[in-house]
């Protein structure tokens, strides 16, 4: 989306990212979880929160539903609507990556233009792809909204994996597969060993075989 405004300058601070990472012990990153509704996104993140908290870390989890009460809450489903509503959380997860904050999203983000948009947003390194992979069939099955349902009897209109696209990501940084893996602390950990083994976060290996 073009800046419409003008006359307008970007103000540093004395405080660097790099300050605010050594602060928390540290790096601020995006785990950008993306699959179909019902593959266990959101889920998978609290599970790691959990996890990264009782370790110390500083994290938040914006997730789809919960920002669509709020900052997007003018947005609805269109390819276009969709399209804005993943740059508007890209531009948040930035500010949040820039604070020294672990940040992880759960959203749907089908298009793969899209979440390659807000990998751009970010420095190398600062962007994790997490790919929640469910078969459709599964989700379905899942179901916890009563979502499928809808969308299946025309309710739901432009609903991704019945009448709307999934792309599915062609590199991601972590693949989870939670139709055969169920266990959601054990596909949490999974998540928090690939910060460990990448060095985003400062912590010893006795510390490290505690939370594995």
């Amino acid at each position: 989306m073009e800046r419409k405004a003008t006359n307008i300058h970007w103000h540093e601070g004395d405080i660097t990212k790099t300050d605010r990472e050594r602060l928390h012990n540290h790096k601020g990153v995006c785990i950008w979880f993306t699959g179909l509704s019902g593959s266990g996104k959101s889920t998978l993140a609290v599970e790691a929160q959990n996890i990264l908290y009782e370790m110390g870390a500083h994290t938040y989890i914006l997730d789809g539903d919960n920002i669509r009460h709020g900052l997007n809450k003018d947005l609805g489903f269109s390819p276009e609507d969709r399209k804005e509503n993943i740059r508007r959380i890209g531009e948040v997860a930035k500010l949040f990556v820039d604070a020294g904050i672990i940040v992880m999203t759960a959203f749907i983000s089908p298009y793969r233009e899209d979440r390659d948009a807000v990998r751009k947003l970010l420095a190398e390194g600062d962007f994790i792809e997490v790919y929640v992979q469910c078969d459709l069939e599964v989700c379905e099955q899942r179901d916890p909204k009563g979502l499928y349902k809808k969308a299946r009897a025309g309710e739901i209109p432009e609903f991704t994996g019945i009448s709307a696209p999934y792309e599915e990501p062609t590199n991601p940084e972590l693949i989870i597969d939670t139709a055969q893996n169920t266990d959601a602390k054990a596909n949490a950990r999974k998540v928090v060993d690939y910060l460990l083994e990448h060095g985003y976060l400062n912590i010893n290996k006795n510390e490290k075989a505690n939370f594995s």
